[in-house]
C-alpha cells in the first residue's frame, strides 16, 4: 500500500472512525487497586508522595473497598503495615495480623471483589529487607519457610489469591506446596516473576514503611538492564505453579511485558508502580501535562504491550474516567 492510493488519515477523520478501528481497549475489568491497611480505628493517613492514596485502618479501608466495588473494579491487592516489627517477621503470618484481619473484614462486607494479598516480609522486618538476615545477607531458604507460612495464613483468612513479591528463588514452589498441603489447592498464585531493582518504588516504601535499613535489594531483585534473565525467572515460576505472571515496574519495562506475552501462555499482570504514578501526579500539579490524559495514555500503553491486568494507584480515577466514556 502506497500514497496516494492508501491514505491512513481516512480512518482518523472523526472520533467514530477512531473508535471503530481502535486496536487496544482499556476497561475497568483490567484494573487492580493497591490498598494499605494499618492498625487503629478511623485512621486515614495521606501518603505525601502519592496524592490521593492513603494508609487506612480496617474500618476505613472496608468503606474504601466498597466504593471500589461499586465502581466495578474487580480486585484489590492488599498490603499491611503492622504495629510492631522484628527481625524474624513474625507479624507476617500470625492469625490476627493486620492483613489477616483486613482480609476477613473485607470478605465479610465486600464478597464480590477479589482480594489479592502481597506475600513479602519487608513490611514486617525491623531491617526492611524482604527476607531473614543471616550473616549479613538475606537467607533464601530460611525465608521460603516464612513466605509459605504467610501465604497459608492469608488463604485461611479468606484471600482469593496470593502474590509473592520477595523475589526469593523457589518461592512460588514453596507457597504452592504449602497451599496444597493446607487444603487450598484452588487458591491461585500471582507471581512477581520479573521484579526489577527499580528506583520507581520510592513512594511505595513511604506508604508501606518498608525501606531497607541497610544495603539495598539488588541481591534478590533483578538488574534493570536484563531481559533474558526475566525469561529465565518467569520460566522457573511457571514450572513451580504460577497461575499469573507479573512484571514490575510497568512503564520502563514495556518490552518485558511484550516479550512475556509472546513467550508464555499464561495471563500477564503489570504493576504500574508508585513512582510512575507520582511522576504523573507531580507533573500534572505543576501544569506541565494533562494528568488525566497522561494517566489514560500510560495505562493504555501497558495493556497494548500485552498486560491482561494492571495493578495501578490510578484504578479509582481510571474507572471514573472509563465510566464517563462508556
Amino acid at each position: 500500500m502506497q500514497f496516494p492510493e492508501y491514505r491512513p488519515r481516512r480512518l482518523r477523520k472523526n472520533d467514530l472512525w477512531r473508535k471503530l478501528i481502535r486496536e487496544t481497549i482499556l476497561n475497568i475489568n483490567d484494573l487492580i487497586c493497591p490498598v494499605f491497611a494499618v492498625p487503629g480505628k478511623n485512621v486515614k493517613n495521606p501518603i505525601s508522595a502519592m496524592p490521593g492514596v492513603f494508609q487506612e485502618s480496617i474500618d476505613v479501608l472496608v468503606k474504601e473497598v466498597k466504593n471500589l466495588e461499586s465502581l466495578g473494579i474487580p480486585a484489590i491487592i492488599l498490603f499491611g503495615i503492622p504495629e510492631t516489627k522484628n527481625e524474624t517477621a513474625t507479624g507476617a503470618f500470625i492469625k490476627d495480623g493486620i492483613v489477616q484481619r483486613a482480609v476477613r473484614r473485607i470478605k465479610e462486607t465486600c464478597p464480590n471483589i477479589l482480594v489479592i494479598t502481597d506475600v513479602c516480609l519487608c513490611e514486617y522486618t525491623s531491617h526492611g529487607h524482604c527476607g531473614i538476615i543471616e550473616k549479613g545477607d538475606v537467607d533464601n531458604d530460611t525465608t521460603l519457610e516464612i513466605l509459605a507460612e504467610t501465604a497459608l495464613s492469608h488463604a485461611k483468612a479468606g484471600a482469593d489469591m496470593v502474590a509473592p513479591s520477595a523475589m526469593m528463588d523457589g518461592q512460588v514452589g514453596a507457597i504452592r506446596e504449602a497451599l496444597d498441603e493446607g487444603g487450598f489447592e484452588t487458591i491461585p498464585i500471582m507471581a512477581y516473576s520479573a521484579k526489577y531493582a527499580s528506583c520507581f518504588y520510592g513512594p511505595f516504601r513511604e506508604a508501606a514503611k518498608s525501606a531497607p535499613q541497610f544495603g539495598n535489594r539488588k541481591t534478590y531483585q533483578m538488574d534493570p538492564a536484563n531481559s533474558d534473565e526475566a525469561i529465565r525467572e518467569i520460566t522457573l515460576d511457571v514450572g513451580e505453579g504460577a497461575d499469573i505472571i507479573m512484571i514490575k515496574p510497568a512503564l520502563a519495562y514495556l518490552d518485558i511485558i511484550r516479550r512475556t506475552k509472546e513467550e508464555f501462555d499464561l495471563p500477564v499482570a503489570a504493576y504500574n508502580v508508585s513512582g510512575e504514578f507520582s511522576m504523573i501526579k507531580a507533573a500534572a500539579e505543576k501544569g506541565w501535562i494533562d494528568g488525566t490524559q497522561a494517566m489514560m495514555e500510560s495505562l493504555t500503553s501497558i495493556k497494548r504491550a500485552g498486560a491482561d491486568m494492571i495493578i495501578t494507584y490510578f484504578a479509582r480515577e481510571a474507572a471514573l474516567e472509563l465510566q464517563k466514556k462508556s
